[in-house]
């Protein structure tokens, strides 16, 4: 065993680069793919410090390219293929059309005119528990309020909107209730 150094590795991989480039490529089945991968390899061993004690360099630096492969290959399965691409952009659902831009314009104003008829505290808590995720009990700590009055004002609030947009609100707010110990 002895200790090595990153300089020591870098001078064993290029007096053998030829070997690895030959094992690699025979092992990851093309030649361009295994230069790909000794050259990230290479900026792998740019690194300051030292790695310690290595028992077998040549295996060691291997076990690197290895690993670059292993990591590029991850990284491939995670990208989209250009067909998958070209199928998202042309899904019905998510094109933009002139009607729908309209009409969610159209919700937009309708929704602040509904928020504009309600009182400012009722106002002020809905936008900071549902636009600014700020939790109920730092809304009710600002106002110096409960937390179930902030719930009654979120419910006010909720109804309203839901009333001027037409749309069905659920029967209950908040979190399902606790189930009963036996």
């Amino acid at each position: 065993m002895t200790e090595a150094t990153w300089a020591t590795l870098r001078a064993l991989f290029v007096d053998r680069y030829g070997e690895f480039k030959h094992r690699l490529a025979r092992r990851l089945g093309s030649a361009d793919l295994a230069a790909e991968t000794l050259q990230e390899t290479w900026l792998r061993l740019e690194r300051p410090g030292n790695p310690g004690v290595v028992e077998r360099p040549d295996a060691y630096l291997f076990r690197i390219a290895l690993n670059v492969a292993a990591d590029r290959r991850d990284a491939d399965n995670r990208r989209l293929a250009l067909s998958e691409i070209e199928m998202l952009r042309h899904l019905d659902e998510d094109e933009l059309d002139p009607e729908r831009i309209a009409e969610s314009r159209s919700e937009i104003t309708a929704l602040a005119r509904a928020l504009d008829e309600l009182p400012p505290r009722c106002r002020a808590i809905f936008i900071a528990a549902r636009l600014d995720e700020t939790p109920h009990k730092v809304i009710a700590a600002r106002y110096r309020i409960s937390t179930r009055m902030v719930e009654r004002e979120l419910k006010r609030a909720l109804e309203h909107c839901g009333e001027r947009l037409a749309r069905n609100l659920p029967e209950r707010f908040g979190s399902p209730p606790s189930e009963p110990s036996i």
